[in-house]
């Protein structure tokens, strides 16, 4: 009997300590249905999928189960969450549930924005007690019944005329709901609160940027500073559910490339900061990057695990290119383990330009460490990517506008890798190299197989042990979301977000329309390319121009054309007339990506340009 007990409780804390919680008990012969309840798998970030189904034997027959078109195109770089056989994501405005084996649509949720969105993105949804939570690009938070897609509540909280928005997947802890601001690069003041997921009430915050009396203030040597210092938080966050505790990742300091405008430590941005999940008070933090000028933010949530020691770990991977494993105890660190291009790490960004690797857009970005329990190994994302950092002459703030105190310039190609670490050590084992940036969820799985995805549209898995690639398919769209495996009536599935436009995108144009793609043993169906209009444009219609502009221009341009990433758009009249305009979009540079003719006709092109125009 006590065998018995003890065998049962070990299967539970698998299911769970996996990323994959038991949901309905199994019919004899079939394997039990299991869940992928939060952003990682489960809240310890280390996305583990106890499931041999699919396996290093059989991954070469995987194949397209189904896929659902969530837009016609835009930013798509949401976490999926599974329960009860339902895939809950978002895009920007939207939030959808959709059957986990066949793609079909439960609800469709909309959200109309109440103020102009500072960026259109978002990068997932949690789940709790039958709701549904998220933010918005104009910084609302909504609750979100789960069985019927209807708004239970909905309030401001925060001030997108400054820049903040909430593009993070929040997280859950006994009844709260934790969320921070993103808008680090508008010079936002970060912050992280909690709010009941009952009301909506908020019940604490946690400023990342101190000032006044607040512990790490005095690392602000300019005072003034740290009144838009930056700090946003913008992707998710980690639970220590025996301590109590939510790390949190920060991102950094504003403006990204003066950091001479702001002398200090710059507490606690570019940091894990740890927090009492109950009250969010300070309990311990760890700086990746001090007074960082080369916008190095920690973007990806922490991973807990434990080592061969049985110590407990925290594994954090930086933009920095680093992977760093942190002692949860001593809060010392164990190693700091470079994992892509690493130059001039520590070198000022001036007027003329400084060579930085990786850039802004480089290495580990907002899906962070994954654990291999199987082989015993920390496995992540990388982007191998360069820029060229130019400082501005003089900087002045300016609210809910862009203040990176620079700009930067992309060098070549961007790729990426995946990488297999010791979690002792932090020695890598293997690495393989992707095409496209890498920055889509890695999920790693009881049958030896690593599953994920990169930029140029690539879905793979790997042979956990070694890195060896088993499979690998075209899927039509950039990956740049979650990846995750569930069981459903017997049948292992993948699942992951496909066709994102943003920042971080390939040369080789592979955008693609944002879609949720499933995938299983000998799946049948392929992909189908999307009919391309060969109609020529009529009367261009700038207010139509301005939405897709919105959707997919402003990211790098600016939401009013003032330029950051992308060059300033503000009287380009004045270089280009409408027809030059019109070519510009659908011949851009390498340094662009290719939008026409798919996913902007000729009609959209025309709009677009006629907006721009406008500017």
């Amino acid at each position: 009997m006590r065998t018995t007990a003890l065998a049962i409780v070990t299967g539970v804390a698998l299911a769970l300590g996996s990323g994959l919680a038991a949901a309905d008990s199994p019919t004899p012969g079939i394997a039990a249905d299991t869940e992928w309840p939060s952003y990682n798998g489960t809240v310890d970030g280390q996305r583990y999928a106890a499931l041999d189904q699919i396996n290093v034997g059989n991954a070469a027959r995987l194949g397209e189960v189904c896929r659902y078109k969530a837009e016609e195109a835009g930013t798509f770089q949401t976490g999926l969450v599974q329960v009860g056989g339902v895939i809950y994501f978002a895009s920007p405005l939207d939030t959808l549930a959709v059957d986990a084996t066949d793609c079909s649509v439960r609800w469709r949720h909309h959200y109309t924005p109440e103020q102009t969105p500072v960026w259109l993105i978002n990068r997932g949804v949690a789940y709790s007690n039958g709701m549904i939570f998220r933010g918005t690009p104009d910084a609302r938070l909504l609750a979100i019944d789960a069985q019927t897609g209807k708004t239970i509540w909905q309030h401001q909280v925060g001030d997108p005329t400054q820049g903040e928005f909430f593009s993070a997947a929040p997280q859950v802890y006994q009844g709260l709901l934790i969320i921070g601001a993103a808008g680090g690069d508008w010079g936002i003041r970060g912050r992280v609160m909690a709010f009941d997921q009952v009301t909506g009430r908020e019940v604490w915050r946690f400023n990342t940027i101190p000032r006044g009396d607040e512990k790490g203030a005095e690392t602000w040597k300019n005072v003034g500073s740290a009144r838009y210092g930056g700090g946003g938080t913008w992707t998710t966050y980690t639970l220590d559910m025996a301590a109590g505790e939510v790390f949190v990742p920060v991102g950094n300091p504003t403006p990204d490339f003066i950091p001479g405008h702001r002398p200090g430590e710059n507490l606690y941005a570019d940091s894990m900061v740890v927090l009492d999940a109950r009250t969010g008070a300070l309990k311990w933090y760890y700086q990746l990057v001090s007074n960082d000028g080369h916008d190095l933010d920690l973007g990806a949530s922490p991973m807990l695990y434990f080592n061969g020691k049985a110590e407990p770990m925290v594994a954090l991977g930086g933009k920095d290119g680093h992977v760093y494993g942190i002692h949860r105890e001593s809060h010392k660190r164990l190693f700091r383990t470079p994992i892509t291009t690493i130059k001039n790490e520590h070198v000022l960004p001036t007027v003329e330009g400084i060579l930085a690797c990786p850039g802004p857009l480089g290495g580990v970005e907002w899906n962070g460490p994954a654990m291999d329990l199987l082989n015993k190994a920390i496995v992540v994302g990388t982007v191998d990517w360069c820029a060229i950092l130019k400082r501005e002459k003089e900087y002045v703030y300016k609210p809910g506008g862009f203040n990176l105190g620079g700009h930067w310039e992309f060098q070549g190609k961007g790729k990426g890798a995946v990488v297999a670490l010791d979690p002792d050590s932090g020695k890598i084992r293997w690495k393989y190299e992707t095409p496209g940036p890498q920055v889509a969820g890695i999920t790693p799985t009881a049958g030896g197989v690593t599953f994920s995805g990169d930029m140029a549209g690539n879905f793979f898995a790997l042979e956990s042990a070694s890195g060896k690639e088993l499979f690998k398919a075209q899927t039509g769209g950039a990956l740049a979301g979650g990846v995750i495996s569930y069981m459903r009536a017997g049948k292992q599935y993948v699942a992951f977000a496909a066709g994102n436009v943003s920042r971080l995108f390939n040369e080789s144009g592979s955008s693609g329309s944002p879609s949720l793609v499933i995938y299983a043993l000998d799946g049948k169906n392929a992909p189908v390319a999307a009919p391309v209009s060969t109609a020529l444009a009529g009367t261009p219609d700038p207010a139509k121009g301005g939405k897709t502009y919105a959707t997919l221009c402003a990211a790098c341009h600016g939401s009013k054309g003032e330029g950051g990433v992308g060059p300033k758009l503000v009287d380009i009249r004045k270089k280009l007339d409408f027809d030059a305009t019109v070519k510009w979009i659908k011949s851009p540079s390498a340094k662009m990506p290719t939008l026409y003719p798919s996913p902007l006709d000729a009609q959209a092109v025309a709009d677009v340009a006629a907006y721009v125009q406008g500017l």
